[in-house]
């Protein structure tokens, strides 16, 4: 069961996402919240994903994401945004956020979404990635998009592309026919050679060299 935590101040919203998610058997959302009950929510509840609004009033959502990333073991947390401030944003991927998503997300891409967050991988769709890219490429941030071809191998290359499609390890791994223990290996090495922090920044910097929803090459 993955288990979900809605953080926004409005109400509707959440209650909509609420109900779309818990229509499916394997998500359960426990709680939905504003922005100063989250951290305690997360506390109590437990969730695999949160799905974290950045604009609200009183406790805004980098509070809220610096706060559950500090703790032990946090959840994947994935940001709501409709993309008004651009800076807030390069500061959620900054801060170790594992998806971007628009608030008016259609309901089978929502649930999507959150069983892949929940299974390790990331949300970038292609109407998120132009805002995220920009936002992320403007604080000078990591490998320059036109190297990244460069810097890694071919079997790198494919891993990146599916990795910027939001796939997990065991997922990248079956598309090329490796164990999720390699498939984690060849990531591990991608975000070392690219200087980021994490898959979403690397997700971001595929998107920008125009390497996703790529064929990868058979395996070896």
């Amino acid at each position: 069961m993955i288990r979900v935590v809605i953080v926004d101040d409005e109400l509707l919203l959440r209650t909509c996402m609420q109900q779309i998610l818990e229509s499916e058997p394997d998500i359960q959302v426990p709680v939905t919240c504003d922005g100063p009950e989250a951290v305690a929510a997360v506390a109590v509840h437990r969730p695999d994903v949160v799905l974290l609004d950045l604009r609200m009033p009183g406790t805004d959502g980098l509070t809220v994401l610096e706060a559950l990333r500090a703790a032990p073991d946090p959840p994947a947390i994935a940001v709501l945004t409709t993309f008004s401030a651009d800076e807030d944003v390069a500061r959620a991927l900054g801060g170790g956020a594992s998806g971007f998503l628009l608030k008016d997300t259609a309901p089978d891409e929502l649930i999507h979404s959150v069983r892949l967050i929940a299974a390790g991988g990331t949300v970038l769709s292609p109407p998120v990635a132009r805002s995220v890219v920009q936002g992320y490429l403007a604080q000078g941030s990591a490998t320059p998009a036109h190297t990244v071809q460069d810097s890694l191998t071919a079997r790198e290359l494919d891993v990146l592309a599916l990795l910027a499609d939001g796939l997990a390890n065991a997922e990248i791994g079956r598309r090329l026919g490796l164990s999720a223990a390699t498939a984690k290996d060849h990531v591990s090495a991608i975000l070392g050679k690219l200087g980021v922090e994490n898959r979403v920044q690397a997700a971001v910097l595929a998107h920008r060299a125009g390497l996703t929803r790529t064929d990868p090459r058979p395996a070896a």
